[in-house]
């Protein structure tokens, strides 16, 4: 027999809990028939920013306004969940709210604090087996050395958030709840040294999703806490380079050699879409005789996807290619193109972008995208771009994608063409 409950949720503020900063918890009492029981919100406000009767922040300001959505959010989520359980069970306690609300089974029982943590379920503990495999993986040439770099960057964040939000060095899988991503996210774009946009915020909560996700798989909590958090979205459109200031870069007369070989690099990039680790591996044997004509292309399996990427070499990439043939760096390695350390690289690509008089952040990504939208508005395909540049999905090419004005233009020419007369008038249908 199913029993009509009550769900009430009151919002308060534990003014006992106050930090030195005076900032005290905002807390969530959940009430059901009378039985409650209390969960932390995870935020932090000054008292005199707490409004009682709305029960939200009042100030202004980007950080009031997302404790506030925080908090509706999670009544959202206690009553969505509330209504699940009443589907499922005769009665519901607060106790099972909480539980579902946190990640864990509705009715399993809390730890005594005289249980001692099993060994090895830590979050950290599990970034580092799986980098450990994902090294393992990169030695075998399975997986790109980039990619390791990226995830033993993202283990470094949470290893930093987690000192930051717990005051701890490491964090149970079954102490990490709903709230540990938003919180995250918000850690690496507001309290960071050097705050992070939001996509890559994102994408770095994506990652330890992922992580999180081996506790599942262990069957060391029940369900993923971070599943909810939405990582998509937020992506930034990069603008390419307009083909005049290709021009400019390619034109420019440098008189320092570092910069003029770096010059030369970006522009090898822009007319080839090669990445930077793809570009500083390729040597004479990714030169390659294609066709009956004999037509040369530089073909290569790109580091992060370990998808063929094939490219016809243009005039200006084999004037670059003859440039540096006989360079002392190209021939001791067996490179096609001197290519620096990728930090120094970007450092003097800066700079080129100063003596060149463009007012871009010059980097491997932004040629990328240049080279993309120098073949798509040329008439390319977009499959074929998206072969070009070694994507495994054409959606991740149709990101690169952005038409020209001039395009449109000669495209409604030709509708404009096929649908009027020269007077402006609606042919006739045939």
């Amino acid at each position: 027999m199913k029993f009509k409950q009550n769900l009430s949720l009151l919002l308060w503020l534990y003014r006992g809990k106050a930090s030195k900063d005076g900032k005290a918890p905002i807390y969530l009492r959940i009430t059901i028939d009378g039985l409650d029981t209390d969960i932390s919100l995870g935020q932090k406000i000054h008292p005199d920013f707490w409004d009682g009767e709305a029960k939200q922040v009042r100030s202004a300001g980007l950080e009031a306004k997302m404790i506030n959505q925080k908090i509706m959010q999670a009544q959202t989520d206690l009553q969505r969940h509330f209504m699940m359980l009443q589907a499922q069970f005769e009665r519901v306690t607060p106790a099972m709210l909480k539980n579902v609300y946190l990640g864990i089974p509705a009715m399993q029982e809390k730890k005594s604090s005289s249980q001692s943590p099993q060994p090895g379920i830590t979050l950290l503990h599990a970034f580092d087996e799986f980098i450990a495999t994902f090294e393992k993986k990169t030695e075998k040439g399975i997986r790109s050395s980039g990619t390791l770099r990226h995830w033993r960057s993202t283990r470094k964040k949470v290893e930093g958030f987690i000192s930051y939000r717990y005051h701890r060095r490491d964090l149970d899988f079954s102490e990490i709840d709903h709230m540990f991503a938003d919180e995250f996210y918000d850690y690496l774009t507001l309290h960071q040294e050097h705050p992070l946009s939001e996509a890559t915020a994102k994408k770095q909560v994506k990652w330890t999703r992922q992580i999180v996700k081996i506790g599942v798989k262990k069957k060391v909590i029940a369900s993923n806490p971070l599943e909810g958090f939405i990582c998509s979205g937020g992506n930034k459109e990069v603008q390419p380079l307009e083909l005049y200031e290709v021009e400019a870069i390619y034109q420019k007369e440098l008189s320092v050699d570092r910069i003029a070989e770096v010059r030369d690099a970006f522009i090898f990039q822009c007319f080839t879409g090669f990445a930077y680790q793809d570009m500083y591996n390729l040597s004479l044997e990714n030169i390659v005789r294609v066709g009956r004509a004999g037509e040369m292309w530089l073909i290569k399996d790109r580091g992060k996807t370990d998808v063929t990427e094939m490219v016809p070499i243009l005039p200006i990439i084999q004037e670059l290619i003859d440039k540096y043939k006989n360079h002392s760096y190209c021939k001791i390695n067996n490179r096609l193109i001197p290519v620096n350390s990728n930090y120094r690289y970007n450092v003097y690509l800066k700079e080129l972008a100063v003596i060149c008089g463009v007012r871009r952040d010059l980097n491997t990504h932004l040629a990328r995208h240049t080279f993309a939208d120098i073949m798509l508005n040329s008439g390319v395909p977009l499959e074929d771009v998206g072969r070009m540049l070694g994507h495994r999905n054409i959606r991740t090419t149709q990101r690169y994608a952005r038409v020209r004005k001039n395009r449109i233009s000669e495209n409604m020419a030709k509708v404009k063409s096929k649908l009027f007369t020269k007077t402006g008038k609606l042919k006739a249908v045939a």
